[in-house]
């Protein structure tokens, strides 16, 4: 009777019973951690924003396309719960059409030598490089987290457990599509 009950806890509690639950919750904080430093980013873009249009007031569609694209990206929300491709590539589109009128902007700022000098720009560049720099870093834990859970509700045994139990289904991967990876063009 011991001995069953030895061999059936070990069966259980090494076939995912907690290892699922433990990497949908590891998958929701990474997602989170994504979200937050998003939110960071899209925090500094009115400043960034008021400080070059002191400077270059004449480019008005360009500041234009950033406070859109600031308000479009806001827009898409993601429930951690209900991630699902169709969710992820809303909301990748959205961010990279924030991406491309930042780097639109910089390109700007290139023009304006006053501006570049600026204490206040140098500062939210600086803020706006480290906040790009820990989406990435946020984007890459989250999809080595979604890789783990994936790995338990689709590889056996743990993939037994979670049919039995969970029903847990694969989460989708953080994807940039081709027209994402190209630099933005800039016309003057």
């Amino acid at each position: 009777m011991k001995l069953s009950i030895i061999f059936m806890s070990f069966i259980l509690l090494s076939c995912g019973v907690q290892s699922i639950p433990r990497a949908n919750n590891e998958v929701e904080a990474k997602w989170a951690e994504v979200l937050n430093q998003y939110k960071r980013r899209s925090d500094l873009i009115p400043n960034l924003v008021s400080t070059v249009k002191g400077y270059a007031a004449h480019e008005k569609e360009t500041l234009q396309a950033v406070v859109e694209a600031r308000a479009k990206a806001t827009q898409v929300k993601i429930d951690p719960n209900s991630l699902s491709p169709e969710s992820m590539k809303n909301f990748s589109q959205a961010q990279a059409g924030l991406t491309s009128a930042l780097g639109k902007l910089m390109v700007v700022v290139e023009k304006y030598p006053d501006l570049k000098a600026s204490e206040n720009f140098k500062g939210l560049q600086v803020q706006l490089e480290g906040t790009e720099n820990r989406i990435s870093i946020a984007r890459k834990r989250y999809i080595e987290s979604v890789k783990q859970f994936n790995d338990l509700v689709t590889v056996f045994p743990t993939s037994l457990t979670n049919s039995l139990f969970f029903h847990h289904e694969k989460k989708p991967q953080f994807t940039v599509e081709e027209a994402q990876t190209q630099n933005p063009e800039v016309k003057f």
